[in-house]
């Protein structure tokens, strides 16, 4: 197996008395989707918001490659690969749906407003833009303020614009929250075809059994803030303790 891009470590944040991540260690690879679920309050959006820099961990350590990012910011950890979607939609909502991607795309090529900058590269980096968003199907829609997006298209965005920050590593917190059935099919599209990529590695935090069992390459199971469970899908949905603890009535008899 291929060197993993991301190592948790021992990870562990209290709230007071409350341990809401309890030691948990686990290696994520290139090319290799992990959909991490449990039911409420198991610590699974804790956890990313840990990976991810949000929040600072009480002890344990995160590592991404060789480098040890435990005590980075967010943004510096944006800047090593490491890419995070969020539940609630997190777009400049006044500006256009082309421009949202764009200022992703000069933050990604780490270019300034400039007055004197060509503009031939101003181009370069619209036209790039403009190619994350036929990616997401949202060409037509390229004027339009993100504000104005339905929630299903506004969600399809932030995939976008996390792909236009060209990450190494995905994090996507319930992709499809609040969305219809008619378009989380789109967004499940975007995360299968980076899913495709072998250089890249995906986690998510999801809730949904359908798109579990789409995506995931692995599955994780947290109960209260610990690692109960990690392994292949049918291993862990076929475990008792799994089917117990996650899936609660799945023993039941039902005759």
């Amino acid at each position: 197996m291929s060197q993993p891009s991301l190592v948790t470590n021992d990870l562990t944040i209290r709230f007071g008395g409350h341990v809401a991540v309890d030691h948990v260690t686990c290696a994520f690879h290139p090319g290799e989707t992990t959909v991490i679920v449990g039911p409420n309050g198991a610590g699974k959006t804790t956890f990313f918001n840990l990976i991810s820099g949000q929040l600072a961990a009480s002890a344990g350590t995160v590592h991404k490659g060789d480098t040890d990012i435990t005590r980075l910011s967010p943004s510096a950890r944006a800047r090593l690969g490491l890419g995070r979607a969020f539940q609630l939609t997190n777009l400049f909502p006044q500006l256009s749906v082309l421009e949202n991607i764009r200022l992703a795309v000069q933050a990604r090529a780490g270019a300034g407003w400039g007055l004197f900058r060509p503009a031939a590269a101003l181009t370069e980096l619209v036209d790039k833009a403009e190619t994350f968003l036929e990616a997401a199907q949202l060409g037509s829609k390229a004027h339009m303020p993100a504000a104005a997006l339905p929630h299903g298209d506004q969600r399809k965005l932030e995939v976008a614009l996390l792909m236009a920050m060209e990450p190494d590593v995905y994090m996507f917190d319930e992709p499809t929250a609040g969305m219809s059935l008619d378009h989380a099919p789109d967004v499940l599209d975007l995360i299968a075809a980076i899913k495709s990529d072998p250089t890249k590695t995906v986690l998510l935090v999801e809730h949904k059994m359908d798109v579990v069992r789409a995506l995931a390459d692995r599955i994780i199971v947290l109960h209260n803030g610990e690692l109960l469970a990690d392994g292949a899908p049918e291993d862990v949905m076929s475990s008792q303790i799994v089917r117990d603890v996650y899936l609660g009535t799945a023993t039941e008899d039902t005759a």
